[in-house]
């Protein structure tokens, strides 16, 4: 089946949000088997939005439209989809309801506005929103499908994922199963360079990659009468990806992160953590705080950005900074060093760089950045090169401390299984 995706929102027109829902429905549809062949985003405008809609509906089986389900005026999802479908209105006592419940329990006024959310199509499904006063909305029609969501990606994924998954399962003939198997370590080229034969040959699962930062992931995608059997065609696969790509590979698990991993896998071998952080500013330490239960493992973040806060916290010697500068491997290594020291945890990360878009010059260009890991008191330090604005080059140096502080983990105890020696 056919689907295709519909933005509604001015404000997303003229660039004053990213459109993030889009991308998340775009993965999602492709994870249930569903053919996307084009996105729209249409601005709050009567005309164009029912032009809009009008057009998509000739040529895909399912619309998903996300936004313009509000209380104010320019809110016209709903009134202009119903007009599409020839579909009058009618109030949805339930959805009063709980319109009414959901103001109640905040200890917040009702203004008159907010009953046009519970005006609904006649005929139509409505999706419960605990999350926000806008209840989703399914219409159907001569083979049609209607599927219009709330805009706030809080309010949509969760009634995407509770309440219009499920619905878009039951009208495809089959099951559509999918497993991802996530990778790190291994750029996005050698990856599928690994993996063309499998994908040249594919027919039932099949094969495609995503490129994220930092970070790589196959979708092993497989239909079949029901899910035990569509699983029973990805096995095999999966099995095949883990044996190509060994220890690059952190999960198999769709809700697991890269961080999690991590997490996990400090947690798995008892060891504590700390960070000290110069050009991400703290974005590694973020990054692992989204991580429910770090505090098992992690100790402490030090964010050391000048060189009076390096001295000071974490001990570095100012001949050192004066002799190597503040971005060297040398530095990397005595931030990873004098972590460990103070903070007395088992695996430090350490991090210095040039972000940019000022301070590069011939020797030390702008995206130069240096990450050390002290695993145990083994400490090694990498160099590394990344390209794009100052936000992009944090962004992959976050990814790529990750990345590294899992490879020296899995080092540090594959050496110690088998007797390896440091070279």
């Amino acid at each position: 089946m056919t689907v295709e995706l519909i933005s509604v929102g001015t404000e997303i027109l003229l660039g004053n949000i990213v459109n993030t829902n889009a991308a998340y429905l775009a993965e999602k549809c492709a994870w249930l088997g569903l053919s996307c062949y084009y996105q729209d985003v249409v601005g709050d405008n009567e005309e164009r939005l029912y032009e809009t809609i009008r057009t998509a509906l000739s040529r895909a089986d399912i619309l998903l439209i996300s936004g313009g389900l509000g209380p104010t005026q320019d809110d016209l999802t709903k009134e202009v989809a119903a007009k599409v479908m020839e579909k009058p209105l009618y109030l949805h006592e339930e959805s009063k309801e709980a319109i009414r419940r959901f103001f109640d329990k905040r200890g917040m006024e009702i203004t008159d506005n907010n009953w046009k959310q519970a005006m609904v199509p006649e005929g139509c499904i409505v999706l419960d929103n605990p999350n926000g006063t806008a209840p989703g909305v399914i219409m159907e029609k001569d083979g049609r499908h209607i599927v219009l969501m709330p805009g706030p990606p809080n309010e949509m994924i969760p009634m995407f994922e509770t309440s219009v998954i499920p619905y878009l399962n039951r009208l495809q003939n089959g099951v559509i199963y999918s497993q991802t198997v996530k990778i790190c370590g291994v750029g996005e080229s050698k990856a599928e360079s690994m993996v063309k034969d499998l994908i040249e040959s594919q027919s039932n699962p099949t094969i495609a990659t995503y490129a994220k930062t930092g970070e790589v992931h196959l979708r092993v995608t497989a239909k079949a009468e029901d899910e035990k059997a569509a699983k029973k065609l990805v096995k095999p696969v999966v099995k095949e990806l883990k044996g190509r790509f060994g220890s690059s590979v952190y999960t198999t698990e769709d809700n697991v992160t890269l961080e999690r991993s991590v997490v996990d896998l400090l947690r798995a071998n008892h060891l504590t953590l700390v960070t000290a952080e110069s050009c991400t500013g703290g974005m590694l330490a973020a990054r692992l705080v989204n991580v429910a239960g770090v505090s098992d493992v992690f100790r402490a973040g030090y964010v050391t950005y000048s060189n009076k806060a390096k001295r000071r916290l974490l001990g570095i010697k100012k001949s050192s900074l004066a002799k190597h500068g503040a971005v060297s491997k040398e530095i990397a290594r005595e931030m990873a060093k004098g972590a460990a020291l103070i903070s007395k945890a088992d695996a430090t990360v350490s991090v210095t760089g040039i972000a940019g878009p000022d301070g590069g010059t011939e020797e030390k260009p702008v995206g130069l950045v240096y990450i050390a890991c002290n695993v145990c008191g083994k400490i090694t330090v990498k160099e590394y090169h990344f390209s794009g604005n100052r936000a992009k080059i944090r962004e992959n140096t976050v990814s790529a401390a990750l990345v590294f502080l899992r490879e020296c983990i899995l080092q540090y105890y594959s050496e110690m299984t088998f007797g390896g020696k440091d070279k």
